[in-house]
This record gives structure tokens, C-alpha cells and sequence, in this order.
């Protein structure tokens, strides 16, 4: 299980790590836009992979490349909110960037299955800026540690964030 904290500290296999958390903090009732980082223990989802960037990346999950098209869907009023979805032009999420924090991108299954609508979208485990500087609600780490932990993390493991 990795446990993230208010602290912006993400504990994983008994080794602390700094994280980046959302602008407005950790949220119990979050809804779409409001820049915080859900409370609650949720499964992993898909890892999506920049490979034309990211090489030989050893992992236990299957992981699908990123690619110009794909973007996630933050519109509550749509079919596809919370959802991968392809785009042929600009969109906010957008997967294909050209900074690196979506190069590596492990989906929090937040507010999927069911998905409600202004719940919140695209909550992801990212790589973090440099001065890892606050999120929109995602969690951001080092490219260094988050390649770190996903040589052992597996499909089947959570995530718990929590206030202390």
C-alpha cells in the first residue's frame, strides 16, 4: 500500500518520499475543479508511458504508451468524464505535453466505476516539477522516485491518503 499524507509525504515499502499535493490541500467531498487531492483508499489503475522519452521502463504493470491524441475528459457533462478519451485538438488535460509531468502517469481510480458527475477527474500519481511545486489534485514525485517505486508496486496494491 502507499500512504500519502497532508505532510506532502508519500510512504511507500517503509521508505519516505516527498511528494507534491494539491493547491488547496487534502479533501474528503471533493468536486471537479476545486485543486485538492481526494481523501480515501483507492485501487490503481492504468500506467500510461511517454516511451519515446522513457526507455526500458521495469515495472509489474502493462502500460500503454502516450501518444498526440489521448487526453482525459473533465467535462462532468459527458459520457467520457473521467475517461481517457481521444481528441484531435488543444484540451486542458491533455496526456501528449510538452513539459514531463504526464511522461509517466498512474491512474487513481477515483471516482471511477461508478463515475459521478462533478465529483472530480483525472486524479493521477505524476512526475512533480522540479521545486515540486503544488498539483491541481493530482500526487507528483521525482521521475527518480517514482521509477523507483514502480519496480515493485503492483496492479493489485492501493493508495491511502490521509489527514492526519
Amino acid at each position: 500500500m502507499i500512504l500519502v499524507n497532508q505532510n506532502n509525504t508519500l510512504i511507500y515499502k517503509e521508505k519516505t518520499y516527498r511528494c507534491s499535493l494539491g493547491i488547496n490541500g487534502l479533501n474528503k467531498s471533493k468536486i471537479e475543479g476545486d485543486k485538492t487531492t481526494p481523501v480515501g483508499v483507492y485501487s490503481l489503475g492504468k500506467l500510461y508511458v511517454r516511451t519515446d522519452r522513457i526507455k526500458n521502463l521495469k515495472t509489474n504493470f502493462k502500460y500503454i504508451s502516450i501518444l498526440k491524441t489521448m487526453a482525459w475528459s473533465d467535462d462532468p457533462k459527458s459520457n467520457d468524464y473521467n475517461k481517457l478519451i481521444n481528441i484531435g485538438y488543444d484540451h486542458k488535460e491533455r496526456l501528449y505535453r510538452n513539459d514531463h509531468i504526464y511522461d509517466l502517469i498512474l491512474v487513481v481510480n477515483y471516482n471511477i466505476e461508478p463515475t459521478i458527475p462533478h465529483k472530480g477527474s483525472a486524479i493521477f500519481i505524476h512526475i512533480s516539477k522540479k521545486d515540486y511545486s503544488s498539483t491541481q489534485g493530482c500526487i507528483g514525485l521525482s521521475q527518480e522516485d517514482f521509477t523507483e517505486i514502480l519496480l515493485t508496486l503492483k496492479p493489485i496494491d492501493t493508495i491511502k491518503i490521509i489527514e492526519d
